[in-house]
């Protein structure tokens, strides 16, 4: 499970606490991770509005080929492997213009 740490405390039950809210058929880790919609606006939006063409173009291949590499190592391949082509998906809308 994901942890992290805010002035010294590790922040690992919140997060679990979050996604414990959710039933198992609720949670979508590839489409919707709810750890990726606590704010105003979803992460990859931001993500488009932060960055240049370019940048945000790099991002999403860099993602792709993160996920690519590390799926026959975290533990749960068909997820990573979902995730990274959640990620070459949205690189092809990008360069198509969508």
């Amino acid at each position: 499970m994901t942890k992290w740490t805010i002035d010294g405390v590790t922040k690992q039950h919140e997060y679990e606490e979050y996604t414990q809210s959710f039933t198992h058929d609720e949670v979508d880790n590839i489409n919707q991770p709810p750890h990726y919609g606590n704010g105003e606006i979803e992460c990859i939006d931001y993500m488009k509005d932060n960055m240049d063409h370019m940048m945000f173009m790099g991002y999403l291949e860099g993602n792709a080929k993160k996920y690519m590499h590390r799926y026959r190592h975290k533990g749960k391949p068909v997820e990573d492997l979902e995730k990274a082509q959640w990620y070459l998906d949205r690189l092809i809308m990008e360069m198509q213009g969508e």
